[in-house]
């Protein structure tokens, strides 16, 4: 395979910006808060100033991975809602609404972890397979069967039933599906076929295997590192390829796609990218990868976010 990188940014947000980075940390705009949180890729000055002073909460790091408490400099709701505009499908959950616009609406939070329910670099990936699988099922009629794993909060899971899949969203967070499900109501998609599942990624991917089941599509954000509901221990280096391999034996006669992002700084799209080409081997297609960056409203930098690689019929 030819190893040739590709940086994608998910330019269609209204909701969501990058507005500075700089110093290890990053200022963002979600919604109509600002924040600042930790972010060890940005290397290099803050270009702005006053508006750093007036973050509605910082995130203070205990250096540990997760590990630290929001300070809130001024009032932040519990909870608040964003909205992300997906493209105009032809077909879908909107079946009889030609080229329906339909915005995906979700509960966004602080939480313990620094993280706010939404990672909005991983939108340009929906905006891909949710093309894909309307196309598919605008052409052939029917319903493609896609498992989401590791699905937090259920927002790609949410762009791919809108665009008319069938969905299975595992994740082994009680709490997430629950959110998930609270973000399935707001946008308007309560009557959408999605099977939500808590459980161990692995594990249940494995119990489908044995049952014959398949899937047409398939989505990966796993963890750098986590716990199932069990206890069962992830680990992404170690227990990604035999994740990869339990997915490929769920994988349909004529799969449509196949994608997975990594949040692992020491990961390369390039080991990810033929990771990805030796499970999908057998199968006509392409692979492709590179890394999911933001660009600033201030300086224009780009802050890379994660690596990605992803396998198309």
């Amino acid at each position: 395979m030819e190893n040739l990188l590709t940086l994608l940014e998910a330019n269609n947000w209204k909701d969501y910006a990058l507005l500075d980075s700089g110093d290890g940390l990053k200022l963002e705009r979600f919604g109509k808060y600002v924040f600042a949180r930790p972010e060890s890729q940005a290397m290099w000055k803050r270009a702005l100033t006053s508006e750093w002073k007036t973050a509605d909460a910082v995130f203070i790091s205990t250096g540990e991975e997760s590990g630290g408490h929001w300070d809130v400099k001024r009032k932040v709701e519990e909870h608040w809602t964003m909205q992300y505009p997906l493209p105009r499908f032809d077909y879908g959950v909107d079946k009889h609404s030609a080229s329906a616009q339909r915005e995906l609406k979700f509960k966004v939070m602080t939480t313990p972890g620094r993280h706010l329910g939404v990672f909005p670099e991983v939108a340009s990936h929906w905006d891909w397979f949710a093309n894909l699988i309307n196309r598919e099922a605008r052409q052939e009629r029917k319903e493609v069967n896609v498992l989401n794993l590791f699905g937090y909060t259920g927002l790609a899971t949410l762009a791919a039933a809108s665009a008319g899949a069938k969905v299975t969203h595992v994740d082994a967070s009680k709490k997430s599906v629950s959110w998930a499900r609270e973000n399935q109501e707001l946008s308007g998609l309560s009557n959408a076929p999605i099977r939500w599942i808590v459980d161990d990624a692995l594990k249940f991917v494995q119990r489908e295997a044995r049952r014959g089941v398949k899937y047409d599509g398939i989505i990966l954000d796993p963890p750098k590192f986590g716990r199932g509901p069990k206890g069962e221990v992830w680990e992404v280096y170690k227990s990604l390829p035999t994740l990869l391999e339990a997915c490929r034996a769920c994988l349909s006669d004529n799969p449509l796609f196949v994608v997975t992002t990594i949040y692992a700084v020491r990961a390369s799209a390039i080991h990810i990218a033929q990771a990805m080409d030796d499970m999908m081997k057998g199968f006509s297609g392409k692979v492709e990868s590179g890394e999911l960056v933001t660009r600033e409203q201030s300086a224009g930098r780009l802050l890379s976010q994660a690596v990605w690689a992803r396998w198309e019929r």
